[in-house]
């Protein structure tokens, strides 16, 4: 039998050595029965009722969701199937006879959903209702020195109606099972149960400490540290006050740092129970922050002073082999991918998370949300009450807690309203998240004009607790740049969360391993089920970035100064470090995607507050003009990138084009039935008689199957196919009649690659505000035969029209992929609309051929993605029949609430502007 035994200090789930603390002092002894998380369990005997691998007793890892150890039911959104399932456990464990003059408790982090607890065949207490919450048992009089037996049954459905309601008839997967860790508590019979703090931005402290059996001569001590164990300021005394009733401490402190998100200071209280001769009976340590947050009615969110903009998204607590059984390495790391996104605010959706995620929250700075559940429907009162005092009285100290949600969607108790302040000297602001409420306004998926019309008409502080859902690829960071916009323009406006942080996949052990997101219920995420990023992730990281870079082309007269502005809320851009460097790409001929280095350095951070705009001025060596590309990468104070930016230097007209003078020759034209077939530079080009396209093209390795080009959603008649010579040069010119103008130039020129001159125009000018979903001309090719692409542009991921940022410019390539965004996870996908081409090189089962464009702005049309047979209207993207294209314009994606239409200015049709000819120049490598 494994034991996890421990003397810590602890203060519900905080835990730090005991030989941190005052010498002597007596600390809170943990022992665990279970495990700490999904990589260290412990074996426990188990029985499950009903489902895979029922009716006989085995062996189990605790913790665990019982699902995917191989036992019992899969059910999402309610229990559906064998609601009653059940899982009973036993585990014996040991009891050292030092302990006789202890107090033990066990205690449960987490269980789902009702948990009756047997120590030595003897009832703990009542059975706790609620799957979600930590809960306690004083078990003193239970146990005995040496072996004890723990039983242990939990049933998924509740017998608080209820409870099934607000937990378990729910959009996410309903799992059963001991979730979190087990362990016994072990402390003097006069002892500090638990505290509850208010540690304030300027330096005062109240600490209201819990010391039920305390004696009348009793003193309590609280002591502020520094986390190296510096004392800071003077120990705060009281005396003791025994019962129910909290002894307060108070005091002010000089010279502290303000915890914030962005430089989250932590520091340490060490609260000592003493009696009257001044021994230490008892004696913990709380991490904590000093921070004072206001909720301002008509103007924002306020911590420490400062306006703050909550750039956050929700999570689930989840993992695919583990359900909601995690870690504290999970949580750095997902931590850690959303300060990577320049974000600094989470809501725990819907529920609340493991103590480990807060901490790191604490720790590396994050702003919460922290929620009790209640899933569009509510927890009655009196077992409402029960786990608000659960959930408030566990996570009152963390000073990431910004705001209290009860329940989400309507489901809210409104009776419970005022129960969280019972608990909280903090007295934190309760939202009901999608309500106008307490002077908030925090609407579910609104429209980009009930964004606008909150902004002219609310008096509410505004931030959406869900918005751009991410279903699939749609929504994220696709829509993202006209909310934010719109937001920040709002007087109240203060922010917002993306729904959701990643996938809700789970790896399905009864279906080979499968990862099931219940169809489209849950493949929401930026992030796939292991954290796979999406372009959204990019995108974000770009738009939320605390420093804005307002350049969209370096031309040839770039003086080195960019327009910059800070977004930080507490750092000076003087705090940052910026990066930049000179790079050249490798031509499409050779095997490399790395770029050169030719020149690099560090520029000046500018002395900039947060909120000011000015000026980085980049030193560029004289001869810059001759590099490829600007990058600039900016270090926020911590060493992490805050962002790269990315500009050609070059215009795609100025890439040399390719040319092999050794096999210029006269060329030559042959006259077929049903094709024109030009010899040029050692290449065939084959053109169709009947519709004026190219047939399919000849060179010495074989044949390559493409044909085109037509005008991208638009059907053109051929009404005369011209042939002539221009000199050295021959012409194919297609002449065509239609709804629109398209004309196409094919030029051959000896040694040179082939160059297409083309040109269109868009609907008749009456109806050019109706729009189009994209524009420029398409070729086709056989999917079947392409294997990969090599290309210059902005990459690796596809963009939407209304999701352009976060891709870099630079030289990229991909193998071909099939991948459907949320349900198989192979990313960048390969398919789908990519900016900025330069030039690509389409690989394949015949002969690899390059495309050079002359022009700026140009999307290459790889293919068309395939979806998922789940996947909404909203979510298929708009795209030409063809399967190559080069386009002016693409289409936006929607959500899975929401059309394009209702996203904002980026996610409407395209027109064409001033009604102008679209000219455009491809030249074509076919060697």
């Amino acid at each position: 039998m494994k034991l996890f035994y421990i003397t810590l200090s602890i203060i519900y789930g905080f835990l730090l050595p005991g030989s941190l603390l005052k010498a002597n002092a007596q600390t809170t002894q943990i022992m665990y029965l279970s495990g700490t998380d999904k990589d260290h369990t412990v074996t426990w005997d188990f029985f499950c009722t009903t489902g895979r691998n029922s009716g006989h007793w085995d062996k189990i890892q605790v913790p665990s969701n019982w699902e995917l150890q191989g036992f019992g039911t899969y059910n999402y959104f309610q229990d559906t199937k064998n609601p009653d399932e059940q899982g009973l456990y036993k585990h014996h464990f040991n009891i050292d006879a030092a302990w006789n003059r202890k107090k033990i408790f066990i205690v449960f982090e987490g269980a789902m959903t009702d948990t009756k607890v047997m120590i030595n065949g003897q009832l703990a207490g009542p059975i706790h209702q609620g799957g979600y919450y930590r809960f306690k048992y004083d078990i003193t009089n239970l146990v005995k020195s040496g072996d004890n037996l723990l039983e242990v049954t939990v049933s998924k459905k509740s017998e608080n109606a209820s409870i099934n309601l607000a937990e378990r008839r729910a959009d996410f997967w309903q799992f059963g099972g001991i979730f979190r860790p087990v362990y016994l508590e072990i402390v003097p019979h006069n002892y500090i149960d638990h505290l509850a703090l208010d540690a304030k931005g300027d330096g005062s402290l109240r600490v209201n400490v819990f010391a039920p059996e305390s004696k009348g001569d009793d003193k309590i001590t609280a002591e502020v540290q520094t986390l190296a164990g510096q004392k800071v300021g003077e120990a705060i005394v009281a005396k003791a006050v025994a019962g129910e009733y909290p002894t307060i401490l108070q005091g002010n402190f000089k010279n502290i740092v303000a915890w914030n998100p962005e430089f989250p200071r932590l520091y340490n209280l060490i609260i000592s129970l003493e009696d009257a001769n001044g021994i230490t009976i008892h004696q913990i340590k709380q991490r904590f922050g000093f921070r004072t947050m206001e909720l301002r009615l008509h103007d924002g969110i306020y911590v420490n002073g400062k306006k703050v903009i909550l750039k956050g998204v929700n999570r689930h607590s989840e993992w695919p082999e583990s359900g909601r059984t995690l870690s504290k390495v999970l949580s750095i790391m997902d931590v850690n991918l959303m300060k990577d996104m320049n974000m600094n605010a989470v809501r725990m959706s819907h529920y609340p998370p493991d103590q480990h995620f807060l901490d790191v929250c604490d720790s590396l700075g994050m702003f919460v949300l922290d929620e009790l559940t209640g899933w569009q429907n509510k927890y009655d009162t009196v077992v409402g009450k029960k786990l608000v005092k659960e959930m408030v009285v566990r996570d009152v100290n963390h000073p990431s807690i910004i705001f209290w949600d009860n329940g989400n969607e309507g489901g809210w108790n409104t009776a419970l309203d005022d129960q969280f302040k019972i608990y909280d000297p903090q007295n934190r602001v309760v939202l009901h998240p999608w309500e106008k409420f307490n002077g908030t306004d925090t609407r579910h998926y609104p429209d980009y004009n009930y964004v606008v019309n909150s902004a002219l008409y609310g008096n509410d502080v505004f931030f959406p607790t869900e918005f751009m859902h991410g279903n699939y690829d749609g929504g994220a960071g696709a829509g993202l740049e006209d909310f934010w916009n719109a937001i920040l323009k709002h007087h109240y406006g203060a922010g917002g969360f993306i729904w959701v942080f990643a996938d809700g996949g789970i790896r399905r052990v009864d279906q080979d391993s499968t990862m099931d997101t219940a169809n489209d219920s849950a493949p929401d995420g930026i992030l796939g089920p292991h954290r796979e990023k999406e372009g959204s992730f990019y995108t974000i990281k770009e738009l939320w970035s605390p420093i804005a870079i307002d350049r969209k082309i370096i031309s040839p007269v770039f003086d080195g100064n960019l327009s910059i502005e800070n977004r930080y809320i507490y750092t000076n851009l003087n705090q940052c470090k910026f990066f930049w460097k000179l790079v050249k790409f490798p031509p499409p001929t050779e095997n490399s995607v790395k770029y050169e280095t030719i020149a690099q350095g560090q520029t000046p951070s500018p002395l900039l507050s947060p909120g000011e705009k000015g000026y980085l001025h980049i030193d560029l060596p004289h001869d810059w003009q001759t590099a490829d590309a600007l990058y600039l990468t900016a270090i926020d104070p911590h060493g992490r990138e805050v962002f790269t930016w990315t500009w050609p230097i070059k215009l795609p007209d100025q890439v040399k084009k390719p040319g092999n003078h050794s096999l210029a020759s006269k060329i030559t034209v042959e006259d077929s039935a049903t094709s024109l077939i030009v010899n040029a530079s050692g290449i065939k080009c084959f053109f169709n008689k009947a519709n004026g396209q190219l047939q399919k093209v000849m060179n010495n390795k074989g044949e390559i199957s493409l044909t085109g080009p037509v005008e991208a959603g638009f059907d053109h008649k051929l009404v005369q196919l011209k042939s002539y010579a221009e000199g050295a040069n021959y012409i194919i010119e297609p002449v065509y009649e239609g709804d629109t103008y398209f004309n196409v130039k094919w030029i051959f020129a000896p040694g040179k690659a082939v160059e297409l001159q083309y040109q269109y125009t868009l609907e008749k000018r009456w109806s050019q505000q109706t729009g189009v979903d994209f524009s420029g001309i398409t070729f086709n090719y056989p999917e079947e035969k392409i294997t990969g692409m090599k290309w210059l542009g902005r990459g690796p991921y596809r963009v939407w029209k209304n999701r352009m940022k976060g891709q870099q410019f630079g030289v990229w390539h991909k193998n071909y992929n099939n991948s459907i965004t949320g349900a198989s996870w192979n990313y960048p996908e390969f398919k789908g609309y990519h900016a900025d081409l330069y030039w690509v090189v389409i690989e394949n089962k015949e002969s690899p051929f390059t495309v050079y464009t002359d022009d700026e702005s140009i999307f290459l049309q790889m293919l068309k993605p395939d979806h998922s047979k789940y996947e909404h209207e909203s979510l298929k993207a708009a795209f030409p029949e063809g399967d190559i294209g080069f386009l002016n314009s693409i289409a936006p994606i929607g959500t899975r609430f929401q059309d394009p239409s209702l996203l904002g200015p980026q996610s409407q049709k395209n027109i064409q502007l001033n009604y102008g000819i679209v000219k455009g120049t491809l030249w074509f490598d076919f060697r």
